[in-house]
């Protein structure tokens, strides 16, 4: 579970920092940013999917916290 949040996690900042590449080095009619964008809310929402999936079955626990 938590290597699955970590793998999408770290696939949104690349998506994030190709994002930013595109951005600073394409020219005008490039639609590569545009792309890059797409991507990241995907996989956001499936990141968020994922997270509610998990703790309607169990497998998140919330805790509480200190105090």
């Amino acid at each position: 579970m938590k290597l699955a949040v970590i793998l999408i996690l770290l696939a949104i900042i690349a998506s994030l920092g190709s994002g930013l590449w595109f951005l600073a080095k394409d020219d005008q009619g490039s639609t590569r940013v545009l792309t890059a964008l797409k991507i990241r809310v995907l996989l956001s929402a499936i990141l968020i999917g994922f997270l509610v999936f998990g703790y309607y079955q169990g497998w998140i626990i919330p805790q509480a916290g200190p105090g």
